[in-house]
C-alpha cells in the first residue's frame, strides 16, 4: 500500500473504532400490553420512586464518563419536575422515600433489570428491523416482563403497579465533537452525545410491563431546571389514562 493510501485508510478505521452510527430507521417509542387499560375509576395505587439518573460526558472514544456534580444537579432537577407532571398521571401516586439496607440493594437490582428490559424493548421490538422473530409479524404482542419477584421492592405489597424512570446523558466532549466533525469530512457518521430515556409501568404483582415509553434521543438539558422538565414530559407522554389532576399521597418526599 503506498504511503498516499494509508492515511486515509488508517484514518477511516480510527473513526469507525470511534463508533458508526448508521442511518436512523423508523422507530416506535411507545407500546401498551394487549388488553391493559387503568381503571377508569382512578383509584389505582402507583407506586413512585426517584427516577434513576446517569449523567456524564462522552470520550472521543465514545466512552461514558460519570459526573457526579452534573449527576446530583439533574437529579434535583428531575425530581422537581416529576412532582410537578405527576399531578396529570390520572391515579393515586405513592411517592416513597429511597430505602437503606437490603431494601436498596432489591431496589437497585429492579432498577438495573427494568433498563435492561427497555433497551432490549427498543432494540428488538421498537426498530422493525431488528426485531426478534416473534416480534416482526404486524401488530405483534407487547409482551415482556421483570418477573414476580418484583413483589420484593419495597412498598409494592400496598401498591397495585410500580412507576420506574430512568435517564441517561453523555455530553459530547470536544475531542468527540471533532471526531465527529473529521468523520463528516470521510463521509462516515459518528454521534456526539447520548440522551436517553425510559418511562414504564409494571404489574406490582406479576412484574409484567405495561406500558413503555423508550426512547435513545430525547430532548432537554437535566442539567437545567427547564430542560429536566421537556425531559420529564417526554417520559411520561402517552401514560395510560392521564388527566388534568390526580389526588397525590405522599408516603415520603422523593429526594
Amino acid at each position: 500500500m503506498t504511503r498516499r493510501l494509508k492515511r486515509p485508510v488508517a484514518a477511516a478505521l480510527w473513526v469507525c473504532a470511534l463508533g458508526f452510527a448508521a442511518p436512523a430507521m423508523a422507530q416506535e417509542k411507545s407500546a401498551t400490553r394487549e388488553g391493559f387499560t387503568l381503571p377508569a375509576s382512578a383509584k389505582a395505587r402507583i407506586l413512585l420512586f426517584r427516577p434513576r439518573v446517569r449523567v456524564g460526558s462522552q470520550s472521543t472514544g465514545g466512552m461514558f464518563e460519570p459526573n457526579a456534580d452534573w449527576t446530583e444537579q439533574s437529579k434535583r432537577n428531575l425530581v422537581t419536575a416529576l412532582g410537578a407532571a405527576q399531578n396529570k398521571l390520572g391515579h393515586t401516586i405513592v411517592t416513597a422515600d429511597e430505602p437503606v439496607g437490603p431494601a436498596a440493594a432489591t431496589l437497585a437490582a429492579y432498577r438495573a433489570l427494568f433498563a435492561t428490559v427497555a433497551d432490549a424493548v427498543i432494540t428488538y421490538q421498537f426498530f422493525p428491523g431488528n426485531r426478534l422473530p416473534t416480534k416482526k409479524r404486524k401488530g405483534a404482542a407487547f409482551a415482556w416482563t421483570l418477573g414476580p419477584g418484583v413483589r420484593d421492592v419495597p412498598g409494592a405489597a400496598d401498591a397495585d403497579y410500580i412507576l420506574f424512570l430512568d435517564t441517561e446523558d453523555q455530553f459530547g466532549s470536544t475531542g468527540r465533537k471533532v471526531a465527529q466533525l473529521f468523520a463528516a469530512g470521510l463521509g462516515v457518521g459518528i454521534t456526539s452525545g447520548v440522551h436517553s430515556g425510559f418511562a414504564g409501568l409494571v404489574d406490582a404483582r406479576t412484574g409484567d410491563l405495561l406500558w413503555l415509553n423508550a426512547d435513545r434521543q430525547m430532548g432537554g438539558d437535566v442539567r437545567e431546571a427547564a430542560g429536566a422538565a421537556k425531559r420529564m414530559a417526554q417520559l411520561l407522554e402517552d401514560f395510560p389514562g392521564s388527566v388534568p389532576a390526580v389526588k397525590v399521597a405522599a408516603a415520603g418526599a422523593a429526594k
